[in-house]
């Protein structure tokens, strides 16, 4: 049955003001109302045995319905991240329900849900959320929606705060523990991360201007012919619900995050921006209901052009036909990352968008 998803804004929520043992107290003390843990991954026949492995949550953070309870922070060669426990209420039964997920922070700087994990005969690769099928060159490709596993902006400073709460440790397990291992040729999520989706998208009502893209390119290779939607630009006037402060060593320092609603206060956007670069993350929907992956089920569409972070991939792969491996624009790679030499600085392509040099103009107050 389709319904109407109710939205809502409201200000970012921060972690719960409880020490690191009151928070494993009060989920064990949820465990101990009949509440079961759920996992996908070698876990899933014994999921309670991640507590007695480690994997026990030290915070906790609420939002609308669901409450997340989430461990210190975690490391491993190619990623940080944090074993996390969604709590909803199954509508249905009435019941609590403990799903654990994997929340990571991906090198644009969000925060992410993984979807599952590919670990198979050499293979590594995270689940980057729902697929979506294009035309290039007269064939069809299956490309990933990876904003689809975006965590809601609402709780990314909560997030960050929880990632600086202590050095992270070392983990190999936890990804394997947690994740269900899909073949190396899925790269689409499972139904219990897609069909939520479709039952908010029966209802068309829910779909952001109509399921249409809100943002679009109107040249190819062409920064300044962005076109945005009336009514969904970003309102820098009187739409910046707030900031936040932290700091990024490939991005030089000092980092600021501005969560920004749209003129017709339908969507809201996350920008960026360091000593030198802005770079915008996808909007996001206002609505309330999250996916047992703690996800929004209604997305926003637009070019994804648009949201290239300030380095992004581009480098040099022996395997492949072209020259480059290259996710920014041709023609506006600048100089590696210092930091990480398959990262580009994508800023010639960022500081051509209109949006981003009002953005500069009108909040910032700075010029490139």
């Amino acid at each position: 049955m389709s319904s109407l998803l109710p939205t809502r804004i409201v200000p970012s929520v921060t972690p719960a003001e409880l020490t690191t043992r009151q928070v494993a107290a009060e989920f064990r003390k949820l465990l101990g109302t009949g509440a079961k843990i759920r996992a996908a991954g070698e876990a899933k026949d014994k999921p309670e045995e991640l507590l007695s492995l480690g994997y026990t949550p030290k915070h906790a953070i609420s939002l609308f319905d669901t409450r997340f309870y989430l461990t210190s922070p975690l490391q491993n060669p190619a990623l940080r991240f944090l074993v996390a426990y969604v709590v909803q209420r199954n509508a249905a039964t009435g019941r609590l329900e403990v799903y654990s997920r994997i929340f990571y922070k991906d090198l644009s700087l969000v925060w992410r849900c993984a979807s599952h994990v590919i670990a198979n005969h050499g293979d590594f690769w995270i689940g980057k959320g729902d697929v979506t099928t294009v035309r290039r060159g007269g064939y069809e490709f299956v490309e990933c929606v990876e904003s689809t596993t975006d965590l809601p902006f609402e709780m990314q400073t909560a997030l960050e705060t929880v990632n600086r709460s202590a050095p992270p440790r070392n983990d190999e397990e936890a990804l394997y523990l947690v994740l269900r291992n899909a073949p190396s040729s899925r790269t689409e999520p499972y139904r219990d991360f897609t069909e939520p989706r479709r039952r908010a998208a029966a209802d068309r009502r829910n779909l952001i201007h109509g399921g249409r893209s809100i943002a679009r390119f109107a040249r190819k290779n062409d920064p300044t012919s962005l076109r945005i939607v009336a009514g969904f630009e970003p309102d820098f006037h009187r739409g910046i619900l707030e900031t936040s402060e932290g700091r990024s060593a490939m991005y030089g320092g000092p980092l600021r995050r501005f969560r920004i609603l749209s003129r017709n206060r339908k969507i809201q956007y996350l920008f960026f921006a360091g000593p030198k670069h802005v770079w915008i993350i996808p909007p996001q929907a206002l609505t309330t209901e999250l996916s047992t992956y703690g996800v929004r089920t209604v997305d926003v569409v637009a070019d994804e052009d648009l949201f290239v972070p300030g380095y992004e991939y581009h480098y040099f792969d022996e395997h492949s036909d072209e020259e480059d491996f290259s996710q920014i624009p041709e023609g506006f790679a600048g100089e590696p990352s210092d930091h990480d030499s398959d990262r580009a600085d994508a800023s010639a392509w960022l500081d051509l968008i209109p949006v981003i040099a009002e953005f500069r103009r009108e909040v910032l107050r700075t010029k490139r």
